[in-house]
């Protein structure tokens, strides 16, 4: 028995099962190749200099498992200014970025927080006022009045903000504090400067100084720590709104499980941390405070 040789009621039946066959298979087709240009296409992870730029071949090593992980292409863009990163992501260039916690505020309507690197068992880190250590007179920043320092980025918390709002709440301007001051584009340029006596002093991020002292204690040995300002939250790791939730959940789940997977653990032992974990974006409320002292925000 064909279709035609059904009664009306019977074959109106079929049709509409029929097309509904169809449209179940096409949908299933269509899926299937909706899928496969996502597996093929690269994940896009930007990288500011809050990271140590020198450490390339651990760089290729997390890249090549982050693709293991999430079974796609990784690509890591690498910029030598936070508004290079910040720009990218700001024109949809990036799907997540590892920046630092000012950027971060910047751009809360643009980017979602994702996860937050857990140093010495905790989502914080701060700012370090260090000078030569050939001085050993230098207790407060106040001391460098007219002097020599170095920034290491504009869009840098702890490397720029932080030791700016503690010159205005000193009562001081710190677009006139310093006789001189410079960008070195980097944390680890900021050590470089004030050990070779380029500059008087300069703001540095805790854990690159830190992480630096155990890769390569001959350069901060060169520096001494004068002040550690109050914890601010870890730069932290971003996706930018327009991706999926499936896939912000996928990479979260590949970040968080680092420390229980032997390959990963490795891998945060020499990035010098202790993992990543889930956080709220009011951990960079502190931050949001600092940058309305300067009518920013």
């Amino acid at each position: 028995m064909n279709a035609n040789s059904l009664p009306a009621g019977n074959a109106r039946r079929f049709l509409a099962g029929f097309l509904v066959f169809c449209a179940l298979a096409f949908g299933a087709a269509t899926g299937a190749l909706a899928a496969e240009p996502q597996r093929n296409t690269p994940v896009r992870i930007g990288l500011t200099p809050a990271f140590l730029h020198d450490q390339h071949g651990l760089m290729e090593e997390w890249r090549r498992y982050l693709e293991a992980k999430l079974k796609r292409p990784v690509v890591f863009l690498q910029r030598d200014s936070y508004r290079e990163t910040m720009d990218l992501l700001r024109l949809e260039k990036l799907d997540f970025a590892w920046i630092c916690d000012y950027p971060f505020v910047h751009l809360k309507k643009q980017v979602k927080l994702l996860a937050v690197p857990l140093y010495q068992g905790r989502p914080y880190y701060r700012s370090y006022f260090i000078v030569p250590a050939s001085n050993p007179h230098t207790t407060s920043i106040l001391q460098l009045k007219n002097m020599v320092f170095a920034y290491a980025d504009p869009y840098s918390n702890t490397g720029y903000l932080a030791p700016r709002y503690e010159l205005f709440k000193a009562g001081e301007d710190p677009a006139r504090f310093f006789g001189k001051t410079f960008f070195t584009w980097s944390h680890r340029k900021v050590v470089e400067a004030v050990a070779f006596g380029l500059a008087n002093g300069g703001a540095v991020d805790s854990y690159v100084w830190d992480t630096l002292a155990v890769v390569q204690p001959d350069l901060t040995a060169k520096t001494r720590i004068v002040s550690r300002s109050p914890e601010y939250g870890f730069p932290p790791f971003v996706a930018h709104r327009s991706v999926g939730d499936d896939e912000f959940r996928v990479f979260q789940k590949v970040l968080i499980g680092m420390t229980t997977d032997p390959a990963g653990k490795a891998l945060l032992k020499r990035l010098n941390l202790d993992g990543f974990a889930t956080n709220d974006p009011k951990l960079y409320d502190s931050v949001a405070q600092m940058m309305r002292a300067f009518g920013e925000e």
